[in-house]
C-alpha cells in the first residue's frame, strides 16, 4: 500500500474538480475569499478612515517640513524630502500605534521597526516619482512632492495593516 495523496473527485458528478490532497489545503481560504471577507468588516473601513487621516496630518507635516527645508533654508530638494520624511514617520507612527490600529498590546519597538521598514520602502517609491516629475516632467517641487506622497499610500497601508500592526 502507498502512503501518498491521492486526488479524489470532490463531487462525483462533477469529474473536473478534484479534492485538495491535504487538510492543509482546506482549512485555508482563497485570497480572494478573504479580501472579500475583509472588504465586508466595518472595522478594516474604520482603519482605512483612521490611516488616511492621519496620512492626511503626515502629508501636511511632510509638506511644511519640506517648504521649510528646502524654500527657506535652501537644502537641496531630496535631502528636504528626507528630512520632512523623517518627521513625518515619526508622526504617523504614534498616531497609527495609538488611534488607527489600537496596537498597544504588541511591543513598539517591534512595531517601530516594522512600521519604518514600510515606510522606507514607500518612501523609496515616491522618491523615485519625485525625482521622475522634477527632473523628467519639470513638475515645481512642491507639487511634486505632494503627488509623490500620495501614489505611495495604497502601499504604506497594506504594509503597515497586514505587517506592522497586524493583530
Amino acid at each position: 500500500m502507498n502512503d501518498e495523496a491521492v486526488a479524489v473527485p470532490a463531487h462525483p458528478e462533477r469529474k473536473h474538480e478534484t479534492a485538495p490532497a491535504s487538510s492543509e489545503a482546506v482549512s485555508r481560504p482563497s485570497k480572494r475569499r478573504r479580501a472579500r471577507t475583509a472588504l465586508r468588516r466595518p472595522a478594516n473601513w474604520l482603519e482605512l478612515v483612521r490611516f488616511g487621516a492621519v496620512g492626511a496630518s503626515g502629508y501636511i507635516v511632510n509638506l511644511v517640513v519640506f517648504a521649510l527645508a528646502n524654500g527657506l533654508a535652501g537644502v537641496h530638494y531630496q535631502s528636504a524630502a528626507v528630512l520632512a520624511f523623517v518627521v513625518a514617520l515619526t508622526n504617523n507612527f504614534i498616531w497609527n500605534r495609538h488611534w488607527t490600529f489600537k496596537a498597544h498590546d504588541g511591543h513598539a519597538g517591534f512595531q517601530a521597526a516594522r512600521f519604518f521598514v514600510v515606510s522606507v520602502f514607500a518612501f523609496a517609491f515616491s522618491l523615485v516619482a519625485l525625482t521622475l516629475l522634477v527632473e523628467s516632467l519639470h513638475v515645481a517641487k512642491l507639487p511634486a512632492q505632494a503627488i509623490a506622497i500620495a501614489t505611495a499610500t495604497p502601499l504604506n497601508f497594506v504594509g503597515n495593516k497586514l505587517w506592522s500592526f497586524r493583530k
